[in-house]
């Protein structure tokens, strides 16, 4: 007998009618003989509701209401899941983040889970139950509840599967697997049967959405296979896990990216040994992720400093930056939006000279500016302005042959 866990996104239980849907595939793989732990989403937009509501009802929310509020979409998932195997004559449990044994570090809204206490859920699927645990959520020394982030049931899927020492996790969405493209963007994107955590962190990071990075990463470390799958059919999914790069047939794995991009830049930094410390360090304090870093040497040991950020964290950064900036005795700030970033990704990249060469290339031939770049040994990134975003996927697939797949 085989322990499987699976994960169920917002929009495979956004209705009644998907829940019971989901109901019937947990079912199914139940009569085959497996134990289940079903990990799920809050329905369909209910998170963003909630969010709109707390706004409503307060200029500025404070983050721990917050995420007492935003669990609470999570734990109505659980409970018609559960009502719905029961329907079906499947004795099954919910249990939110907290009662599943979900211990948590961190700020409220961005937790990490620190450890998982099995022992509940042990006993239930000792005693046949199917167990439906809340996604995105835990709770701390405090015993508060804390969210993990958008995307965090990922995390609390693949994190259950290796506590639990599970023998498969699976990852139920509205797409049938990872593509080399976004086939919205590209219709011509071809689904990759295999991916390596490398590079599926990589797409996860650099903009993909198909699965939260943080969710990978556990799967690397703990050797756990993760299968991405749809929830509205059968097709066979993708399956992440760890890839010989001797398999591999095209060096490029697929192109992602990301629409939510800004770049703030620092004019006349005194370089000093520490100047770059006292600009990104108040940025790490306040957990801001900061991606591409460009130092452009001036006159007089002055230096412009570059970075992009999320756009939607911009008001909340440039008061951080402004205050270092000060500190440092730097000349200047500014601040842009509407940028995107673009990336190539592949480990077959690592041994093989050219893949940079050859997207900007690709890039300059539709006439597209490249604005900064930044490398590593598996991919490419480069920032150019939003709105060519869709021609830029659209020529890297067609000019790296990925519509031919791997």
């Amino acid at each position: 007998m085989a322990l499987v866990v699976q994960k169920y996104g917002g929009t495979s239980v956004g209705t009644v009618e998907r829940v019971k849907a989901v109901a019937q595939r947990v079912a199914k793989t139940k009569a085959e003989g497996n134990d289940l732990v079903v990990v799920v989403s809050a329905m369909g937009d209910t998170t963003d509701k909630l969010l709109e509501l707390a706004y409503q009802t307060a200029r500025r929310p404070s983050l721990r209401e917050l995420d007492q509020l935003l669990a609470t979409g999570e734990e109505q998932a659980v409970a018609l899941v559960a009502m719905a195997l029961e329907d079906l004559g499947l004795p099954a449990l919910s249990l939110s983040g907290a009662q599943a044994g979900i211990r948590t570090i961190g700020r409220y809204g961005k937790a990490r889970i620190s450890q998982i206490r099995t022992e509940r859920v042990r006993r239930a699927l000792s005693a046949g139950q199917v167990v439906i645990i809340a996604g995105f959520q835990g709770v701390n020394r405090l015993s508060d509840v804390t969210t993990l982030g958008r995307g965090g049931s990922d995390t609390t899927a693949v994190a259950m599967a290796a506590a639990l020492r599970a023998d498969r996790c699976e990852i139920y969405t509205d797409v049938d697997g990872v593509y080399t493209a976004d086939p919205r963007l590209v219709p011509e994107a071809a689904k990759l049967e295999r991916i390596s955590y490398e590079e599926m962190t990589e797409l996860a990071w650099r903009g993909t959405k198909v699965l939260h990075p943080r969710a990978v990463e556990l799967g690397k470390l703990y050797n756990m296979e993760i299968i991405v799958r749809s929830s509205f059919n059968d097709n066979p999914g993708t399956i992440i896990t760890k890839v010989d790069s001797m398999e591999k047939i095209n060096t490029i794995s697929g192109i992602a990216y990301d629409l939510d991009v800004a770049r703030i830049t620092i004019a006349g930094v005194r370089m000093q040994p520490d100047s770059l410390h006292q600009i990104f360090g108040p940025l790490a304090v306040a957990e801001v992720s900061v991606d591409v870093i460009v130092e452009s040497r001036g006159e007089n040991l002055r230096s412009d400093v570059s970075f992009t950020i999320s756009e939607k964290e911009l008001p909340h950064v440039l008061p951080i930056v402004e205050k270092a900036a000060a500190t440092i005795g730097a000349g200047g700030i500014s601040s842009q939006g509407n940028l995107a970033k673009v990336s190539i990704i592949g480990t077959g990249m690592q041994n093989r000279p050219g893949y940079a060469a050859k997207m900007f290339k690709s890039l300059a031939m539709a006439g597209i500016s490249i604005e900064m770049v930044t490398t590593s040994e598996i991919q490419v990134t480069c920032v150019i302005a939003k709105d060519r975003v869709q021609e830029a996927v659209r020529r890297l697939h067609k000019d790296f042959g990925l519509e031919k797949g791997r």
